[in-house]
């Protein structure tokens, strides 16, 4: 039997609020979500389980040294390989990793998304597709506090510091350089249509081309 096509790794970035969900949902619905692996990278947090909570509250979470990007790659690679792995369950509530995980299984087309993923040049080279996604400061600082109220158990006033003390800084220090390295950038996210269907198009022919010359 011929082997099987080596999968597609698609990298999808941008701040924080940006929009980079809806894009991933968008990718998932239209091209397929049994064609897709996808890997987050914020389950890659590190685990601080060893650390008083006081200590946790202290780590700057949008720094590159937060991540556990090793293992992200290794999962990458193991994916590729046509190998499934456990996606690391990250508990935002507490700062700790749990002991669930989520059982990935390869797909031809890998889903890799986060804020930082263009940032390592071992991580960024993963990547044949490369999307940043681009959107004001102001909607994506509205839509995090949204989110981390909802979702991570977080109040306004820690919301509005960490923003200010750590998002802000990283975002201009270590996520907005990084776009000169998309080969796509889409503009106001998931409102962005035309561009979507561009990105889907795209993802459409890789796939073909692929077929073609297996």
């Amino acid at each position: 039997m011929p082997n099987p096509p080596t999968p597609l790794v698609i990298g999808i970035a941008g701040g924080t609020g940006s929009g980079k969900t809806t894009v991933v949902d968008t990718i998932l619905k239209r091209v397929g979500r049994e064609r897709i692996a996808c890997l987050p990278h914020d389950a890659y947090y590190r685990d601080l389980s060893h650390l008083p909570f006081e200590e946790r509250l202290k780590v700057n979470f949008d720094h590159p040294d937060s991540l556990e990007t090793d293992l992200l790659i290794e999962h990458i690679h193991r994916l590729k390989c046509w190998e499934a792995v456990d996606v690391p369950v990250y508990d935002f509530a507490h700062h700790t990793r749990t002991s669930q995980t989520i059982h990935v299984e390869p797909r031809r087309i890998i889903l890799v998304e986060g804020i930082l993923i263009f940032y390592e040049p071992a991580l960024r080279a993963e990547f044949d597709v490369k999307i940043f996604v681009d959107t004001d400061a102001d909607i994506r600082f509205i839509r995090r506090l949204q989110r981390d109220i909802v979702e991570r158990g977080r109040t306004t006033e820690s919301v509005i510091r960490q923003y200010l003390e750590t998002v802000r800084p990283m975002h201009l220090e270590f996520v907005e350089p990084t776009k000169r390295y998309a080969d796509i950038i889409i503009p106001e996210g998931g409102l962005n249509t035309v561009a979507l269907d561009m990105v889907v198009a795209r993802i459409e022919a890789l796939l073909g081309r692929e077929h073609l010359s297996a």
